[in-house]
């Protein structure tokens, strides 16, 4: 089979990384977690006090972006890639709910979103990759083979992470994930840089009442009928 781009876009927690993960393992692709890299320079922003309870320092961040190294190395027993930052393994680090409550913010940033997708351009330049986020279709890969769109409704995709975040050991409220999976929806549909959509020629799936194992069959079916 002649390999592809596959871009899978969708609101947040919708099992994106979950699904194009085993996809890629599936087809023997390279799987690339865009979300991951936005949620380093978020963990990196942190990390350096230039985001915060009310306040912002993008000026800053964008001053610094040399300063951040994102790579993915994989991890044999895990199964998967996990995130570096300069050097430092922040896989765990980037998955609390303190950087989803902020990187959202950080991700309408023009010169951040210019700097990774220029990174994640050049990882799909030898095809046979599965690739996830919210404009992996519309504005990375706007001639990738296969689009696809994940939705599910937010009560769905808040006790999804809810449940993640619990089984993390984090100790928060079903509320506090369901707010911020709304918040995110709002910013990453109405930001003015590449904006959260579906692509016209993307297929839709509404993965509320479907299991992992439904949605790889359907994708796999899609993927080796276009390849």
């Amino acid at each position: 089979m002649n390999k592809i781009i596959i871009a899978i876009d969708g609101f947040s927690s919708t099992g994106k990384s979950t699904v194009a993960r085993q996809l890629a393992k599936e087809l023997n692709y390279i799987y690339v977690d865009t979300g991951a890299m936005y949620r380093a320079v978020t963990y990196f922003a942190l990390k350096n006090d230039l985001i915060g309870e009310g306040f912002f320092h993008s000026e800053k961040l964008i001053e610094r972006l040399d300063d951040i190294n994102i790579t993915f190395k994989f991890n044999e027993d895990l199964g998967f890639a996990e995130v570096y930052l300069n050097g430092e393994n922040i896989e765990k680090d980037i998955r609390t709910l303190v950087v989803s409550q902020y990187v959202s913010p950080v991700s309408t940033i023009s010169e951040v979103r210019q700097k990774l997708v220029e990174q994640q351009q050049l990882m799909g330049k030898g095809k046979g990759i599965v690739m996830d986020g919210r404009d992996i279709g519309t504005v990375v890969f706007p001639d990738a083979e296969l689009k696809i769109f994940m939705t599910a409704s937010a009560e769905t995709r808040a006790k999804r992470r809810y449940k993640e975040l619990l089984e993390r050991g984090h100790n928060l409220s079903y509320d506090e994930v369901l707010e911020n999976v709304t918040t995110r929806d709002y910013i990453d549909s109405t930001r003015e840089d590449s904006p959260l959509m579906k692509a016209e020629d993307a297929i839709e799936i509404d993965n509320s009442d479907l299991t992992i194992e439904a949605q790889l069959d359907s994708l796999i079916k899609l993927a080796k009928a276009i390849a």
